[in-house]
Order: C-alpha cells, then structure tokens, then sequence
C-alpha cells in the first residue's frame, strides 16, 4: 500500500495515496464560520463543493505551526533588543572616560541560556541558532579586554576594541538574528491535502506544514497503537479516533491518520442542529 509522508510540527504523519485528491498552497484565504473546533480554520471550495479544512498542527500538537513560528519569532525579536540594549549601555560605558566602570555580565548570560535551551525541529533553524555561540563567546571575552583597558585609563585603546566588537562578533550576532528570524518566516509555506472517501469528491482538507516523501508499505508492516493507548497515554477523542498506527521510519516513526475518522456524523450525534445540508460537519 502507499502512503505519502508530510510533516506536521514536530511529528511525520501517513496518509493512504488513495485518501488524497489532491494538495495546494495554503493562501490564507479559506472563508470562516462560527465554530468551537479549534482546529477548524475555514472552508474552500474544491471542485464547486464547499469543504472544511482543519490545522492539523492543533489536532496533534495542540497548537498551529504558525503559532509556534509566532511565538519563535517574538523570541528572537526580544532576546536580540535584549542584546542591543546591552550593547547600546556597553558603548555609554565605554565612553565615559572618568571613571572606573564594571562589565555586568547578567544580561549577557540570560541571553545565552535562551539560545542554548532554544528548541526547534527545524534543522536549518537550529544549525543557525546554534551558530550564535561562537561569535558570542567571542563577544564576552573581548568586552572584559575593553573594561580592563579602559579602567587602566589606556581610553583610546579601549575605544578601538569597542570598534573591533561592533565591526565583528556582534555585528556576526545581528546577522544570525536576523537569518534565524528569516529562516522562520521564509520556510513555513504550509499546503492544504484535500482527502477524499470515494475517491471522487472532497471530504475535509488538512492542513499541514510540508510534504516529505511517498513509502510502499504491506498492512503488516503497521503497528498497532493498541499497547500504547493502553499504557495510559492522554490522546483526546478525535486524534484518538484518526490514528490507525505507527510506521517505521529511518530514525523515527509516522503516525498513520485515516481522515475519514475527522467528525463523522456519530461524532456529532449530538450537534444535529449545528449541521446544514450543504457542509455536513457543522
């Protein structure tokens, strides 16, 4: 059987080749109606049929890969002001040039810990973040030479190792900074799978962050997740009722999702009045 892998977050999921219409760049531009789903974003219309379309980033993560980006994003934003401000106080020290001044190295430490306690799974992302480290180390170690040569009174001297830390390691922070933030932005072009259960008309559309690759896989080669929902793990009702078990991948597993299990009409035995003809999920 075949199956084509997208990434979802952090987690691969498996959908059968046969369950997928078709895939297309997600626009932001799906129309919205009341609801209490949260991973319900809207509805676009495919092949003249209205259909809804949910984040499966909500439905396995519990939050959007947007949000996620968004909140990365706010991150580096403030952690590189943080730097800046630190910078900008650093310079004001260096300049005044009457007294005995101190390298306050507080700022400078929380900063490192944000970088190296950044988690990410994005590979691009996380080589770049994990490039700071050099230029920053670099950074700490010559601002302790501008301190000690400025309070020996030698101001000219230390003026030009302020130079040389502007014009290098931190100028080297700001464009890691900022090709991180880039990374972000730029590599999150989310598409919508639009599945199908006969193969002809569209049933929901999915929304995930990337398509990975296709896999030929036999039924006994799936694993059930029988021994792990038995065990005791907390999967809420409707990814519960999605998964159909784990494949085996190179270095991890892909979780197998059936769409037709999203909202089926014994789902919403109880919200028969929410739903209309012409959607049938609401």
């Amino acid at each position: 059987m075949e199956f084509i892998n997208f990434q979802v977050g952090c987690k691969t999921i498996s959908l059968k080749i046969l369950d997928i219409l078709l895939t297309e760049r997600f626009d932001n531009n799906l129309t919205t109606l009341p609801n209490n789903n949260k991973s319900f974003i809207g509805v676009k219309d495919y092949m003249e049929t209205p259909t809804p379309v949910f984040d499966l980033g909500v439905i396995l993560n519990g939050s959007s890969t947007e949000q996620s980006n968004k909140k990365a994003l706010n991150e580096l934003r403030t952690w590189q002001a943080s730097l800046n401000d630190w910078f900008s106080q650093f310079e004001k020290s260096i300049a005044q040039q009457s007294h005995v001044i101190t390298n306050d190295k507080t700022q400078l430490h929380n900063i490192a810990v944000f970088y190296k306690e950044f988690k990410t799974d994005n590979s691009d992302l996380k080589s770049i973040i994990e490039k700071l480290d050099e230029p920053f180390q670099a950074l700490v170690t010559a601002t302790d030479r501008a301190v000690s040569t400025h309070n020996e009174q030698d101001y000219k001297q230390a003026s030009k190792y302020l130079a040389s830390i502007k014009r290098n390691s931190f100028m080297q922070l700001q464009r890691l900074f900022d090709a991180a933030k880039e990374q972000i932005t730029l590599d999150y072009k989310p598409i919508i799978v639009f599945t199908t259960k006969d193969g002809l008309n569209p049933h929901i559309g999915l929304l995930v962050d990337k398509v990975e690759d296709n896999i030929d896989y036999k039924k006994e080669d799936i694993k059930p997740l029988d021994k792990l929902t038995e065990v005791g793990f907390d999967i809420d009702p409707q990814t519960r009722g999605m998964m159909r078990g784990l494949i085996k991948l190179a270095e991890k597993h892909s979780v197998l999702i059936d769409p037709s299990a999203i909202f089926r009409p014994d789902h919403l035995a109880q919200q028969e009045d929410e739903e209309t003809q012409a959607y049938g999920l609401f």
